[in-house]
């Protein structure tokens, strides 16, 4: 019998909660064997294999009184499909593992898997099992099989002389955490940019089409992202902040917090926007913008100086 909707995980059990979940995340034609057993069993015809792991941590990555567990099920998903994204590639298969306190509504953890399967559905992807235990708070922990039809894109590819180009938008759940930790709600769609992610997935395969020679994510800041393709590759970039136009709302929110908004946009991440660096600013697909260059030297400048802001988040 499934446990009520006011059940808790400690009331409903593993197998209680599970018998739910499974019902929640349908296989398709790619899944030989999917949730209820020890392992998956996939069959990978062309390309190659691309994997990436992701944590969410309460009171970390996320809080329950920010964000309902929908919001949490869809950032979870995002924030991993988005890392097959910059590969060049597609997420395909997941598993996703649950960790949290024996009173956490069963309600809640539904409403994440139910989150996720639908972030997982914008792409096409389907989940194929995981794990649930008990913990003092919640984490979840996602792991991301894609492919990649053709080789995937490196960051270490960047070459003096190209262009460095964004795709998707920028500062926009940075601007929204920004609301939310001074316990506001508006605007809310900065505060929805951040519960909700819109990664542009299909931009990274549309990349690598149009031969793009590095690329990465924006999910702990542009300016920190930058900085990793740049050491990756041994190359400086330098970033203008002419080529961005500041949106109304991240507007509004600097004139009432006192801040530059552009630091949203520079130091923000969460997003899950893509960085790539193209030949030359005609080899830029439609929908990207050209937002900096890539010059002989190390590091990352912006409009070729100095930048003393936040340049994005650090886990440690």
């Amino acid at each position: 019998m499934a446990p009520g909707p006011d059940a808790t995980l400690g009331e409903a059990g593993e197998f209680g909660l599970i018998s739910q979940l499974v019902e929640i995340f349908a296989g398709d034609e790619h899944v030989l064997v999917g949730p209820g057993d020890d392992a998956a069993v996939l069959r990978i015809r062309h390309g190659h294999v691309v994997v990436s792991t992701d944590l969410m941590v309460e009171g970390r990555h996320f809080r329950r009184d920010w964000a309902g567990g929908s919001d949490v099920g869809h950032r979870a998903a995002a924030q991993n499909l988005s890392d097959i994204n910059a590969m060049g590639g597609t997420g395909r298969h997941l598993t996703i593992g649950l960790a949290a306190p024996a009173d956490l509504p069963v309600e809640w953890a539904l409403d994440l898997a139910r989150g996720f399967a639908e972030e997982c559905a914008v792409v096409g992807a389907t989940v194929v099992g995981g794990d649930i235990t008990r913990a003092d708070q919640v984490v979840v922990a996602v792991t991301v099989l894609g492919q990649c039809t053709q080789a995937p894109l490196l960051r270490s590819g960047a070459r003096p002389g190209d262009v460095l180009a964004l795709a998707g938008r920028q500062g926009w759940a940075a601007g929204g955490l920004a609301v939310l930790g001074r316990g506001f709600r508006s605007p809310r769609v900065l505060v929805e940019a951040y519960r909700r992610p819109e990664p542009p997935y299909a931009a990274g395969p549309q990349a690598a089409e149009a031969g793009a020679t590095a690329l990465i994510d924006v999910s702990d800041g542009l300016l920190s992202e930058a900085g990793h393709l740049a050491d990756a590759s041994g190359v400086a970039i330098d970033v203008r902040r002419g080529a961005f136009e500041v949106p109304e709302p991240l507007l509004a929110v600097g004139a009432a917090l006192g801040a530059d908004p552009m630091q949203f946009i520079l130091g923000g991440g969460d997003d899950h926007g893509l960085l790539a660096t193209f030949p030359d600013a005609a080899s830029v697909p439609s929908g990207w913008q050209v937002i900096g260059e890539v010059g002989e030297g190390e590091g990352v400048t912006v409009d070729g100086g100095h930048y003393d802001g936040p340049t994005g988040w650090t886990h440690f």
